[in-house]
């Protein structure tokens, strides 16, 4: 898939096939993609989590749905998740792990596989659960949680893109 074509498709998946989990080589390419976003001055902030523990995952599902106020599966069903950490102690850290992000949605979808960006990463490894989760996995605590990828195979249509705003792209000569 050519690169615009990826960007002017790729949709949020809100809807995955749990029991369809990805290939440990796509996982792998989704993964290296983030490896390779754009962060300051090259000093690569993220650190990338590939979470496959089903446990941990349900959890963070429930931690996740408690901060945003809903009983509802924060992660649509997805099978696997993608955690995205960046170092707090470098100026950019939070768009660079924003990149991170976008560099593997963008992946996946090339790839033939849903994402969808799940917030609340920051309020849930800010909470002593989520720090014990980081110490437990040598995930030091000068990071800071930017977002979950939820990932995994899509279930069902996607869904057409909501028209672009008016005044999204402006000219100054």
């Amino acid at each position: 898939m050519e690169a615009l074509e990826a960007i002017l498709t790729r949709r949020c998946v809100r809807n995955f096939a749990p029991t369809r989990i990805p290939s440990e080589e796509l996982l792998e390419k989704v993964a290296e993609a983030g490896t390779f976003a754009p962060s300051g001055m090259g000093r690569q902030a993220g650190l990338i989590v590939k979470l496959y523990n089903r446990e941990y995952r349900d959890r963070f599902a429930v931690l996740n749905a408690q901060i945003m106020g809903s009983e509802d599966d924060p992660f649509y069903g997805a099978p696997l998740l993608l955690i995205v950490f960046a170092d707090k102690r470098q100026a950019t850290y939070l768009y660079d792990g924003a990149l991170v992000m976008g560099n593997m949605m963008l992946a996946a979808h090339a790839l033939g596989l849903g994402s969808c960006w799940v917030h609340r990463a920051r309020e849930i490894f800010a909470s002593d659960e989520g720090k014990k989760f980081m110490q437990d996995n040598g995930i030091e605590d000068f990071y800071e949680g930017i977002g979950f990828l939820a990932l995994g195979y899509r279930a069902g249509e996607p869904r057409q893109a909501a028209p672009r705003k008016a005044g999204f792209i402006r000219e100054v000569r």
